[in-house]
């Protein structure tokens, strides 16, 4: 098929990201289930994603990496789905979107690594210090059913997912702010839909829950 969107994931990483976006868009995909031990560092997924990572989708000859790119283009290339605002709107779609996938992945990651810089590294990290990423994504959601604007967007799947995934496995502060934004997506529709997807994949209970 010219057009095949084919979704390349692990029930246990990063792509149940995608999977809850892919639910919000509605259109069909084929799944290809990728195994840690074997078939993520063979060639023929090295030609999808040379890091040997996932997510991944393939859409036609379109292949693209990275959660929160997956999710912008998602929205972009299936716009009857209104996960984007008009462009001219787009400011804080955009900003808070790559700020989770950039400060805020890179903080929890290297906390989680056991490494945090000190006060004068600040300015040598991206994200200067986790409790200055979180500082600055709690305004964002503070009093605020969604990130960007009046309506849901991918955007919301992006963060709600960093925000959820984190407070429950203890990576980020389970604060007011973040469990009320948290709470009002965890149960949206197409994110039931892909947690029973995933859920299922995993044989076992998933340790996925509600934060």
């Amino acid at each position: 098929m010219a057009n095949e969107l084919v979704f390349y994931t692990n029930p246990m990483s990063r792509g149940r990201i995608v999977r809850w976006m892919l639910e919000e868009v509605g259109q069909p995909y084929r799944t290809e289930i990728m195994d840690y031990a074997t078939n993520l560092k063979g060639a023929e997924y090295l030609a999808i994603n040379p890091m040997g990572k996932i997510p991944a989708i393939r859409h036609g000859d379109t292949v693209v990496t990275e959660g929160a790119a997956i999710c912008a283009y998602l929205a972009d290339v299936f716009p009857e789905a209104g996960l984007a605002p008009p462009v001219a709107d787009r400011g804080d779609y955009y900003r808070w979107l790559f700020f989770a996938a950039g400060p805020i992945e890179a903080a929890v990651t290297a906390k989680s690594l056991g490494f945090e810089p000190k006060p004068e590294q600040y300015r040598m990290a991206g994200f200067g210090s986790l409790a200055a990423a979180l500082d600055a994504l709690e305004t964002a959601v503070t009093g605020r059913q969604f990130i960007a604007g009046d309506r849901f967007s991918a955007a919301d799947v992006y963060v709600g997912s960093q925000i959820g995934w984190g407070m429950q496995f203890g990576s980020i502060d389970r604060r007011p702010a973040f469990t009320a934004y948290w709470d009002g997506l965890f149960n949206r529709p197409a994110a039931a839909r892909a947690r029973a997807i995933d859920d299922a994949l995993l044989g076992d209970k998933s340790p996925f829950q509600a934060a």
